[in-house]
């Protein structure tokens, strides 16, 4: 529930009040770790706050977190490996820099906006379901928050991740205090060669996603069956666009309504809380090609994606409705 709401503080963690941004004058591009790597030194990521406003943005796909580079580094050293993380000399900071989840993995949610919306909606202790993990983003944040993080995924990329058909969680009713889910937006990503995969499934195309919509619906339904009543969640989704194979012209595409599709069916089940905008910090956004090819076929590169932050508010009616 709300910190604001309910007497608690907002939940930010310790480290951003303790770590300063270093002043960029005082870095040392001749510095080079012991370790034998290639050089690499930069400015600590800005220190994260709690958004006041309806439109996130944020210049990275991850945050610095000492507790995150610690655990990192042991993790590695475990399996003989070179730390990847970012460590501090003095004022400059050295190395790849620590993050949460995979870079590599394609489809990763911000971490970022997996903070955010717990320092908002949790408190420490409280146990949080992922049921789409992909590379465990949202397990990292939940540690760097002393939360409790559970993540099901069809093809589970870390040991704590469980494999599992987010369609039926293997959980009691009512048994978590917030869900985040950052679902397929389409068939645009290979996510796994699962049969049972959603991201398999078309958003658009000759049955115009029914097959996709019902699909997360059931998963929605699964969300709040598991969701503690008066408890939060939130969802991160893009819309969608593509030209029509065989259809020239400006405007021969296809636009997928995900995210207002996707919260018409969350309507069903949760009271709406608000809706974010999250900037996309995208590089394929700023390539020459892409931005011709837009102007030219008159269509929009997507610049942002939704957060729909939503409320489970049950009362005996409700649920009977439903059933």
């Amino acid at each position: 529930m709300l910190a604001a709401r309910c007497g608690h503080e907002p939940a930010v963690s310790s480290y951003t009040r303790c770590v300063p941004r270093p002043p960029r004058d005082r870095f040392d591009s001749s510095r080079r770790p012991d370790r034998g790597e290639t050089p690499f030194v930069r400015e600590l990521r800005p220190q994260l706050r709690i958004f006041p406003t309806t439109l996130w943005e944020y210049p990275s796909q991850h945050y610095d977190s000492p507790a995150m580079r610690e655990s990192q580094k042991s993790a590695r050293r475990e399996h003989d490996a070179q730390p990847r993380v970012l460590e501090i000399e003095g004022d400059a900071v050295v190395g790849a820099g620590s993050m949460q989840g995979e870079k590599d993995y394609v489809g990763a949610t911000p971490s970022w906006i997996i903070w955010q919306l717990l320092s908002r909606y949790t408190r420490e202790g409280d146990t949080v379901l992922d049921p789409m993990c992909g590379s465990g983003t949202t397990l990292d944040v939940c540690r760097d928050l002393t939360r409790t993080g559970v993540g099901f995924d069809l093809n589970p990329q870390r040991p704590e991740i469980k494999r599992n058909d987010s369609r039926a969680l293997p959980l009691k009713n009512e048994s978590v205090d917030f869900v985040f889910i950052d679902p397929p937006y389409s068939t645009h990503v290979e996510y796994s060669d699962d049969d049972r995969c959603i991201g398999k499934l078309d958003s658009g195309g000759a049955d115009h996603g029914k097959a996709y919509y019902r699909a997360m619906e059931e998963v929605i339904r699964e969300m709040h069956r598991v969701l503690k009543n008066r408890r939060y969640m939130g969802l991160y989704v893009s819309d969608s666009w593509r030209k029509r194979k065989g259809e020239p012209g400006a405007g021969s595409g296809e636009f997928m309504p995900i995210g207002f599709e996707l919260f018409a069916i969350m309507r069903k089940y949760f009271t709406p809380v608000d809706i974010i905008c999250c900037v996309r910090h995208n590089k394929k956004l700023e390539y020459g090609n892409w931005r011709k090819a837009a102007e030219e076929g008159n269509f929009f590169l997507r610049g942002f994606n939704y957060c729909f932050i939503m409320k489970k508010v049950e009362d005996a009616n409700e649920s009977k409705s439903r059933s």
